[in-house]
């Protein structure tokens, strides 16, 4: 009977936790990233996760169908600025990263 309800205990707390997971996805669309007038776009398509700026990045435009976050560093951990779908921002010197 103990055994069952550690059993029943576990499969609880493991389903309450799979439900807290966000899935990984890719957001749908474009994130386009202006350098200088003298190099082309950088494109992202369908960009999911962590992606590294260019260094000489100036504008950020987001034509996903979700949110994107520049980060200061290239890990996109710390203090981020969130881009909402439709909007663009300017790219502070420096800005090492943007992720989904």
């Amino acid at each position: 009977m103990r055994r069952s309800r550690v059993i029943l205990g576990l499969a609880s707390t493991g389903a309450v936790l799979g439900l807290l997971q966000t899935p990984a996805s890719a957001s749908d669309g474009t994130v386009t990233v202006f350098r200088t007038e003298a190099q082309p776009l950088a494109v992202y398509e369908n960009p999911n996760g962590c992606h590294r700026l260019p260094g000489t990045a100036h504008v950020l435009a987001n034509a996903t169908d979700g949110p994107v976050r520049i980060y200061g560093d290239p890990f996109c951990l710390g203090p981020s600025l969130e881009v909402a779908p439709g909007h663009g921002s300017h790219v502070a010197p420096g800005s090492g990263s943007f992720g989904t």
